[in-house]
């Protein structure tokens, strides 16, 4: 399928790695111009060069910034003022017991989780308008409905991301723009197989056993039984970054194998 997506202009933010990284290189597959973001120039460099070597005709653009800070977002106003699409992919997550959450913690994820994607979107979406298209995507969690215990900071950010979606996507009425988020599910990224590698390692069993393990304990519910591919989940995002889905707005799009049992 034809998803309409060359000579677009795409930022995905936190691209280095993880589901960013596979959006990243999802969208380049499609003939899109992708803006990869890191931290760093090493991180930065190192995904340009792995995209690259899957599809070595990719259109790549690198931009190393943190996109917590707000000086970053004007950094990219000037760099890129105008683009077609905006992955909002940021963010950070801890477990952490919520009475050990200070203040300090709730204002970093916030400002990488929800403030990042409040600033770029706020430049963007009105120059998308004035294009008369764009697409706004923000990537959230199944965490935003199923609040987890152990880190209910992270879940909150989620949230709010889902919502800030939904407003964003009211204020496109009428136009060619539309603005969604993504609910992933657990997913096999880089810090989940480190994650896998480390509890295997003390409990001396296989990433595998660690893996059917989670399932069965943290996330029973799952249709999936398994984690999702980074892949899986950008092939969703890079449909609704494409004009077939145009007819989708406002929506809180799953990807998280069932984990979620609610009809809506």
């Amino acid at each position: 399928m034809n998803l309409k997506l060359e000579n677009k202009t795409a930022l995905v933010t936190g691209s280095t790695a993880g589901i960013g990284f596979a959006i990243a290189r999802s969208l380049a597959a499609e003939g899109t111009r992708v803006i990869v973001n890191g931290r760093t120039e090493e991180r930065v460099s190192e995904a340009i060069a792995a995209i690259l070597r899957s599809r070595s005709n990719a259109m790549l653009e690198p931009f190393v910034a943190d996109l917590a800070d707000a000086e970053a977002t004007i950094e990219a106003a000037r760099r890129f003022p105008s683009i077609d699409i905006l992955a909002n992919n940021l963010g950070v997550y801890e477990p952490k017991p919520f009475e050990q959450v200070t203040d300090d913690d709730w204002r970093a994820i916030i400002q990488t989780n929800f403030m990042s994607g409040v600033r770029l979107s706020r430049h963007y979406l009105p120059r998308m308008k004035s294009a008369n298209w764009g697409r706004i995507i923000f990537i959230s969690s199944e965490s935003a409905m199923n609040i987890p215990v152990e880190m209910i900071h992270y879940g909150v950010t989620k949230t709010m991301q889902v919502a800030l979606a939904r407003g964003l996507a009211e204020m496109t009425v009428g136009t060619a723009v539309t603005v969604n988020s993504v609910l992933a599910g657990p997913t096999r990224s880089e810090g989940v197989e480190k994650f896998l590698a480390d509890m295997a390692r003390t409990k001396n069993v296989t990433p595998d056993e660690i893996e059917e393990e989670f399932f069965h304990t943290a996330r029973p519910g799952s249709l999936l039984r398994r984690f999702a591919t980074t892949d899986e989940v950008a092939a969703l995002v890079t449909f609704i970054a494409s004009p077939l889905s145009s007819a989708t707005n406002g929506a809180a799009l799953r990807v998280e194998g069932g984990v979620l049992h609610s009809i809506f």
